[in-house]
């Protein structure tokens, strides 16, 4: 048993649901309540609760990479805001050995008037750190980030991109003990995302302790030798990250064939932008969980736009549920759908995407989206809305009783003759 990092124990978290008050209120309106809930006239308001978190307990040795994952409201982000201390366990313990960084949201900590050098001191001191152990990472923070052209700018005034670089390298670079990362990554390009995994991934061969969740089953299994699975607040499993994540796939709690969004799991920043519906059709059009290899399926999204969207494309990642990426593709791949779907008016629409027959191997598989102005603004991602699976039966070369590897089984055209 290694030298201890963090103990949970018995940890929970309980939010009241809705407002705290209907608006704003006289002493008079005070009184008379008052005066009816003391005689018995009027009763008081019920408010709604919700266990984010319920008897959740683990520990996390010195050195180790421990990987979250879960659905979306399972409670994740819940207790990495406890361990990071921005929010207070309802009950239960939860003790921290070392300094502790946080990554959950795109610059924590930053203030949006002091420039890119100003808030690198400002977030060292935050975590703990002497004006002398900043100095001494601060080149390679800003080369990390790539924004030495604008470190002496206010990052009011940076773009998404620069900020979120910026955040990361100074969280990943000023050696608190513990490191602390939400999906934010998400956020970033594909190239800054494999450059911030492989940031992370030397920070744990440096025996730092880190805690990661994502939705990126790959960087998951990268990146992790142990998994938490939760759900619905609770700890369902604790295992070795390649049981923990087939676990997750194969148990339900990833939705399988439909998945439906309802308006508190969209944040705000996605307006106009708001996703209703991702769905598998069979070839008969029915909601399928699992698809044939040997017959072409669908793939509808469908989404409202509170209001005209210029540049919109509404993308699809298909990948195995390792991570592994299978293919991305755009409603707007051919140009002539992007001419004449550059400006969408505010609606509600559906855009379908047909998968050939005998292209898939037999397994599991899930399915992410993404809705956004190439360039210009992200409006919603969501890497893991739901798995199906494929029946290989029939498959090409289904007659080889042996196992193909590779996540696609095309039928390819072959020819046998005589060389010479």
């Amino acid at each position: 048993m290694g030298e201890r990092a963090i103990r949970v124990h018995d940890l929970g978290k309980e939010y009241r649901l809705g407002a705290l008050t209907s608006g704003y209120r006289t002493l008079r309106d005070s009184l008379v309540e008052s005066a009816g809930q003391l005689f018995g006239r009027v009763p008081r308001p019920r408010r709604e609760m919700l266990w984010a978190l319920r008897h959740v307990s683990f520990e996390v040795d010195r050195g180790q990479v421990l990987g979250v994952i879960g659905r979306n409201g399972a409670g994740k982000s819940t207790l990495l805001k406890i361990l990071s201390r921005i929010t207070e366990p309802t009950e239960g313990e939860a003790e921290i050995y070392g300094r502790v960084g946080s990554l959950l949201e795109v610059g924590t900590g930053f203030h949006p008037e002091l420039t890119g050098r100003e808030n690198i001191y400002l977030n060292g001191a935050i975590l703990g750190m002497k004006q002398t152990e900043i100095a001494r990472k601060f080149d390679e923070i800003v080369e990390f980030a790539e924004v030495a052209k604008f470190i002496e700018t206010p990052v009011k005034r940076y773009s998404s991109g620069m900020y979120l670089r910026l955040a990361f390298a100074v969280a990943a670079h000023l050696e608190p003990e513990i490191l602390v990362v939400d999906e934010v990554l998400a956020v970033g390009d594909a190239e800054f995302q494999r450059k911030c995994l492989g940031k992370m991934s030397d920070v744990a061969q440096q025996g730092r302790t880190v805690l990661f969740v994502s939705h990126n089953m790959s960087a998951i299994l990268r990146l992790t030798n142990e998994t938490l699975v939760l759900d619905r607040g609770a700890l369902v499993l604790r295992a070795p990250t390649p049981q923990a994540v087939d676990y997750y796939m194969t148990s339900g709690l990833a939705q399988s064939g439909e998945r439906r969004w309802t308006p508190d799991e969209v944040p705000a920043s996605a307006s106009p932008f708001q996703p209703l519906m991702l769905r598998v059709l069979d070839e008969r059009g029915r909601v399928a969980e699992r698809v044939a290899c040997t017959e072409p399926f669908t793939i509808e999204f469908e989404y409202a736009l509170g209001q005209e969207v210029t540049g919109l494309r509404i993308g699809l990642y298909l990948s195995t549920s390792r991570g592994e990426t299978v293919l991305t593709s755009f409603d707007t791949d051919d140009p002539r759908a992007f001419e004449r779907h550059t400006a969408r008016p505010a609606g509600r629409y559906v855009s379908r995407c047909r998968i050939p027959a005998t292209l898939l191997n037999e397994g599991l598989f899930v399915l992410g989206v993404n809705a956004s102005s190439f360039r210009i603004r992200s409006y919603f991602t969501d890497e893991h809305a739901l798995s199906f699976s494929v029946d290989g039966t029939g498959a090409p070369g289904s007659h080889w009783p042996e196992t193909r590897g590779g996540p696609i089984r095309p039928a390819l055209a072959w020819e046998i003759g005589e060389a010479g």
